[in-house]
Formats: structure tokens, C-alpha cells, sequence
């Protein structure tokens, strides 16, 4: 997301950023997705910064519409939603939850009645089945 020139000072930002915001971590999501988020919303300041500094960046609202599409490649796509069908409902269930959601294997237990191990297990089997199916 960010040029290798700047990934040092910006993963700096990143730490600094999450020490200053801790407090305000709730617990509702796992820790991974708030730091995920936090880091997120580091880097695309720090574009927008870069772009502004670099003459890049276009505030006008019709900006995009003067960029041009790429031709569409259906061959080189990622068929996910097809690999996220093909799983059973019960992984893909808790592949969601977790993966996508960021609940804990104990909320997941909770949700769908069923002990933290087996929510574990069924990710593991989610993942390695999107992998055989995307890889």
C-alpha cells in the first residue's frame, strides 16, 4: 500500500499510533483486526499526504470519471466466491466469523454451540480448502 522508501517510518507510525489509541480498544473485535484497522487508516493518511505533497492527489469530485478502466481479464480473476461455496456450511461459518468478523473461537463456540476446538478445526479445514481452491 505504501512505497519501501517510506514502509519504515510509516510502520514506526503505525506502533506509535497503536500505543496513543489503546485505550480506546473495546475488546468487541480480536485485537488483530482493531490493529489491522488502526494500521489501515495509518497508511491511507499517509498516501493522501504523500499524493497532496506530490502533486498527485485530485480533489475534484469528477476525477475518476477521466480514468480509464482496465480491460477486463476474467481468466487471471480469483474465483473466491466460488472457493467460499464450495465449503462446507459449518467452516464456512466459522471462517466468516472469525477470518472475516474477527470473533474469538470462544465467541464462535457460543454462537453456534459448539466447543472452541472444533471452531478451530473447522477454520484450519476452511483455510486449507480456499487455499487448494485459489492456489
Amino acid at each position: 500500500m505504501i512505497d519501501a522508501d517510506e514502509a519504515d517510518d510509516v510502520t514506526q507510525d503505525i506502533f506509535v499510533r497503536a500505543w496513543e489509541k489503546l485505550s480506546t480498544f473495546r475488546g468487541e473485535a480480536a485485537f488483530g483486526t482493531w490493529l489491522h484497522r488502526l494500521a489501515v487508516n495509518v497508511i491511507l493518511a499517509r498516501r493522501k499526504t504523500v499524493g497532496i505533497s506530490r502533486q498527485r492527489h485530485d480533489a475534484r469530485e469528477d476525477a475518476l470519471d477521466e480514468v480509464g478502466t482496465r480491460p477486463a481479464t476474467p481468466d487471471l480473476g480469483v474465483d473466491f466466491e466460488g472457493a467460499m461455496a464450495a465449503l462446507p456450511e459449518k467452516a464456512k461459518q466459522v471462517f466468516v466469523l472469525h477470518d472475516m468478523e474477527g470473533y474469538t473461537h470462544e465467541e464462535i463456540a457460543t454462537m453456534l454451540d459448539i466447543v472452541p476446538g472444533t471452531s478451530k478445526s473447522q477454520l484450519h479445514h476452511a483455510r486449507m480448502a480456499l487455499r487448494r481452491h485459489l492456489g
